[in-house]
């Protein structure tokens, strides 16, 4: 089990015990997390105790076996260790007289001969976790014993684990067939005579016993560095707000944000950066589409969590309004991956409509540049066909088409997703002159930031807290909600923390109420948490107003 959750395998384990009248038994790993067992009549955590009762056996691995259901929620290494202390004790108590030792399982003169499985069945024999129970050795002073003891446990420990990674990396188990491969020697659990809270347990990176540090790739540069500030303040707040208030079961949550200037490149040395020097233990609030591009496939190489990103989501969600024809749907957006995530959103939306996407007139820019004449062009010369334009760009660049058109005489209905960054988007408008902000749309998939739920006035009482001076704002609370939802899960997790397990309590969050007027979903494939879409419309003054969608 520990060799196959340290290489975060998905593996089904079936043992069998050579004790006469003895039950069987199997365990479902996944991804590295133990999240199934039945052994005999008992499942979940009772399955895992008993089995790891056995002495020694036979047992299969099949590779890549789904479990059929969840029953065990803790992480692998406290549930192991737990049990070894357990088993210890009771050794302790069988040696001292305490409990008869008759009624341990564990017992090896109950043990009969071990026979041969067929070679098809991939099996080894497990070999005995720990030494026959002795006679108690003379007394000798309880403080110095259990100091020794101590030393020794931890130094097994550690010793058992290093071999473990060393052996995992020097050597690939060898595959008997397509489903099933057979395990290595194990390598024998370390004895502790101390409760598991004091063992010193397998170092997580990012994760001390004071503090546990996030990274972040943003923008804090360039025509996008409004966004990555945003967001950036929207996590630091919820931070701050939880360590405040003694942090997450004695931890402190630290955020350290780089700048990657909303260029691909720049984002790759910035997360090597974060995970190699920083040592971050997971990422939480990157922005930006084309930079997500880069940073998700190295974080997922690093095993690491990757939360929270505020990158573009799929277009119109909603039936387009009936006045409007789809032929009649313009797209201005950025020329990169999140161009061409946005432009694919209304494309597959037509053709639920029957709409051919080919037709759609497609215009836009160059990433970190304002220039948008071609594009304007482009809608002028098409204004007999076209009388809505979806917008995916960022503030400036969409600011500027918008009041060209406007200049233009061309009225048109103007909507762009959230990530153009909504303040800074209605700012440059209202700078750029009176009346240019009237009408135009973004979707929100949060809630107007001076709204009255539960979870934006808590935002705004933090953020006036941890942040005065710093306007409520559409980028800094969905930043907010991220860190608080990953505070959540942290909570949920417990002490014990790494990666495989906070991704298995998250994936098992149902129904959360943040109080944002929708629940919160996850599951194993579903990680977007909310499809709620929130609407707001520009007024005249650049201030926007709740538009109803549902």
């Amino acid at each position: 089990m520990q060799f196959y959750c340290m290489n975060r395998e998905t593996v089904a384990v079936s043992v069998k015990s050579l004790r006469p009248g003895a039950p069987d038994g199997i365990f479902y790993l996944e991804g590295g997390a133990v999240v199934h067992a039945r052994f005999g009549n008992r499942n979940g955590l009772d399955a895992v105790r008993d089995a790891l009762k056995l002495r020694d056996g036979p047992f299969r691995v099949d590779l890549n076996v789904r479990p059929p259901q969840r029953t065990i929620f803790e992480p692998w290494n406290k549930l192991l260790l737990e049990e070894t202390w357990r088993q210890d004790e009771e050794g302790r108590r069988v040696a001292n007289g305490e409990v008869n030792g008759k009624d341990s399982m564990n017992t090896s003169s109950s043990q009969p001969p071990r026979k041969a499985l067929p070679p098809k069945q991939h099996s080894v024999l497990l070999a005995s976790s720990r030494p026959t129970a002795t006679p108690p050795a003379p007394r000798i002073n309880r403080q110095l014993q259990r100091k020794l003891l101590f030393g020794a446990a931890s130094l097994l420990l550690v010793g058992g684990v290093a071999y473990l990674s060393w052996r995992a990396s020097r050597e690939v188990p060898a595959v008997g067939s397509a489903n099933a491969m057979p395990l290595p020697v194990p390598v024998p659990v370390p004895q502790a005579v101390v409760p598991p809270s004091s063992i010193l347990l397998p170092l997580v990176q990012g994760v001390t016993e004071k503090e546990i540090v996030f990274g972040q790739a943003v923008p804090l540069s360039g025509s996008a560095k409004e966004l990555g500030r945003q967001m950036k303040t929207g996590v630091e707040i919820a931070f701050e707000g939880i360590n405040d208030a003694g942090g997450v079961h004695g931890r402190k949550l630290k955020l350290v944000a780089m700048d990657d200037g909303y260029e691909p490149t720049r984002t790759q040395v910035v997360m090597k950066a974060l995970a190699e020097q920083q040592k971050v233990f997971g990422f939480i609030g990157n922005v930006g589409t084309p930079t997500a591009a880069v940073a998700i496939p190295y974080a997922l190489e690093k095993k690491a969590l990757f939360f929270g990103a505020f990158t573009g989501a799929p277009l119109l969600r909603k039936e387009p309004p009936e006045r409007i024809k789809p032929y009649e749907i313009a797209v201005f957006a950025q020329n990169d991956k999140y161009g061409d995530a946005g432009f694919e959103g209304v494309a597959r939306m037509l053709r639920r409509y029957k709409g051919d996407p080919s037709k759609i007139l497609r215009v836009g820019y160059e990433r970190n540049s304002a220039d948008v004449h071609g594009a304007v062009n482009e809608i002028l010369k098409n204004l007999r066909h076209v009388r809505a334009v979806v917008m995916v760009p960022t503030y400036r660049p969409a600011a500027q088409f918008v009041v060209m058109l406007k200049d233009k005489g061309a009225n048109l209905i103007f909507t762009s997703v959230s990530f153009v960054g909504s303040n800074a988007f209605a700012e440059e408008l209202t700078q750029l002159g009176k009346g240019y902000a009237n009408g135009v749309i973004v979707t929100q998939v949060v809630p107007l930031p001076d709204s009255k739920s539960s979870v934006v006035l808590r935002y705004q009482e933090l953020l006036n807290k941890y942040a005065p001076g710093e306007k409520p704002d559409f980028v800094s609370l969905e930043g907010y909600v991220a860190a608080t939802l990953l505070i959540e899960a942290l909570k949920r997790t417990g002490p014990e923390l790494n990666t495989e397990a906070l991704v298995a309590t998250l994936e098992g969050i149902r129904g959360l109420d943040l109080g944002l007027g929708a629940q919160i979903n996850y599951g194993p494939s579903e990680h977007q948490a909310s499809h709620k879409v929130w609407g707001a419309v520009l007024d005249p003054k650049g201030v926007y107003q709740s538009l109803e969608l549902d």
